[in-house]
């Protein structure tokens, strides 16, 4: 019984280990990517822009 306690503590240290390296892995990623770009690195562009065309409604047939 103390066996099987030992070993499933293990294993639950062993996955919060990895998941705290995983974390670590990603927060550098992010650091280094955004070190100079700023917003250029954004993924939606023109947000706030004005749309090219008016919206056109049409009822739907069917």
């Amino acid at each position: 019984m103390a066996e099987e306690r030992a070993e499933h503590e293990g294993a639950e240290d062993e996955v919060k280990r990895r998941f705290r390296e995983a974390l670590d892995r990603k927060r550098g990623a992010a650091a280094e990517g955004n070190a100079g770009g700023g917003a250029q690195n954004g993924k939606v562009r023109g947000a706030h822009a004005r749309a090219d065309h008016q919206r056109q409604f049409r009822r739907k047939s069917g």
